[in-house]
C-alpha cells in the first residue's frame, strides 16, 4: 500500500559485520493520496513525515561535523531567506547619521518629550457604554503606562474630551475602542498639537489568558524596548510610543515594555526579567498582550472630517506585494 521495500539488509550480515538498521525506503514516486483506506493512508503519512524529520536532522549533524573538521576554513553558514530580509528597498528608511532626520527630530511635536521638558500623563478612555473585557484592559493597560488615568467617555464626544485634557495637562490620549465586546482599535492623539494615530487591535489577551504569567507588575518604571522602526513613518510611529513612557536613555529595570515591529504589525508584550545567577537571565511575561496595524496618521489632534492626514493605509494600492513594508 505504498511502503516500499525495507532495502537490501543481507549484505553487511554475510560480510560478517553487524547488521544495518531497518530503514523504509519509499519509492521516489510515493504518493499518500493514492491509498484508498483512510487509517492507513493517514499512518503511511506520519510514518513518511517522521522519516522525513530523521533525514534533515541527520543531513543537519553532518553539516555541523563537516563544520567542526575545518575549523576556521569552514564556509560561511549560509542565510535562511525569509520576508524581511527580502523586502522591497523603501527610500524612505532612515540613516543614523543623517542630518535632515537630526533636524526633523529635534524640532517636531515630540521634541519637549525628548528634551526632559514634559513629563507624560496619559489619559485612557473607551468607546461608549464599554464592556468587562474592555474595562479590564484599560485597568491593565494603567499599569503598564506609569501616570496614566482611566476615564469613562459617558457619551463624550472626543472633540470635546481634547480640551478638557489640554487644561489639564496631560501629553497623550489613548482610545480604546470595542466591536462585539472586543477591543479592536486603538486611538493615540499626542496632545496639545497632535499627530493622531489610529491602530487596529486584535489578539488582545488578559493577564488570565496568558499562561505561565508571573505575578501582578509593580508600580516600577518599565524599560521601553522599540524593535524594527526603520522608516520616516516607523520612527514618527516609535517616537509617539516612547512619548507614553517617562523619558531616561540610561535608564534599565526589571520590567521591560516591548513594541515589536514585524511586517508592519506591531506585537506589544510586557515581561519581568528574573536573574537566576549572574550569567544566567530568564523572562517573565506579565500581560497584556496585543497586537497593532497602523491604519491612519493625522496632522494635529483628532478630528475625522477636516483633519489633514500624513499616512492611511489603503489596501488595494499598498498590500500588492508581501515584500513591501511601511513601518
Amino acid at each position: 500500500a505504498g511502503g516500499g521495500s525495507s532495502g537490501p539488509r543481507g549484505s553487511a550480515a554475510e560480510d560478517g559485520g553487524p547488521p544495518a538498521p531497518e530503514r523504509v525506503l519509499f519509492p521516489p514516486t510515493f504518493s499518500v493520496s493514492e491509498i484508498k483506506n483512510k487509517q492507513r493512508r493517514h499512518f503511511m503519512f506520519l510514518r513518511w513525515k517522521q522519516q522525513q524529520r530523521k533525514e534533515k536532522l541527520a543531513a543537519k549533524k553532518k553539516r555541523r561535523k563537516e563544520r567542526e573538521a575545518l575549523g576556521d576554513k569552514a564556509p560561511p553558514k549560509a542565510i535562511p531567506k525569509t520576508i524581511e530580509n527580502q523586502r522591497e528597498y523603501d527610500e524612505t528608511i532612515v540613516d543614523p547619521n543623517d542630518e535632515e532626520v537630526a533636524f526633523d527630530e529635534a524640532t517636531d511635536e515630540f521634541a519637549p518629550y525628548f528634551n526632559r521638558q514634559t513629563v507624560p500623563k496619559i489619559l485612557i478612555t473607551t468607546s461608549d457604554r464599554p464592556r468587562g473585557r474592555t474595562v479590564r484592559f484599560c485597568e491593565q493597560l494603567s499599569t503598564v503606562i506609569p501616570n496614566s488615568h482611566v476615564y469613562y467617555r459617558r457619551g463624550l464626544a472626543l472633540k470635546r474630551i481634547i480640551p478638557q485634557c489640554i487644561a489639564r495637562d496631560f501629553t497623550d490620549l489613548m482610545v480604546i475602542n470595542e466591536d462585539r465586546k472586543i477591543p479592536n482599535g486603538l486611538v493615540i492623539s499626542h496632545l496639545p498639537d497632535g499627530p493622531t494615530a489610529h491602530f487596529r487591535m486584535s489578539s488582545v489577551r488578559l493577564r488570565k489568558e496568558i499562561k505561565r504569567r508571573g505575578k501582578e507588575p509593580t508600580e516600577h518604571i518599565p524599560e521601553v524596548i522599540l524593535n524594527n522602526f526603520t522608516t520616516r513613518l516607523g520612527h514618527s510611529v516609535g517616537r509617539m510610543f516612547a512619548s507614553l513612557f517617562p523619558h531616561d536613555p540610561q535608564f534599565i529595570g526589571r520590567q521591560v515594555a516591548t513594541f515589536h515591529n514585524q511586517r508592519d504589525y506591531i506585537f506589544f508584550r510586557f515581561h519581568r526579567y528574573i536573574f537566576k545567577s549572574e550569567k544566567k537571565v530568564g523572562i517573565q511575561e506579565l500581560g497584556p498582550r496585543f497586537t497593532l496595524k497602523l491604519r491612519s496618521l493625522q496632522k494635529g489632534t483628532f478630528d475625522s472630517k477636516f483633519g489633514e492626514y500624513e499616512w492611511i493605509h489603503k489596501r488595494r494600492e499598498m498590500d500588492t506585494s508581501r515584500r513591501k513594508f511601511h513601518l
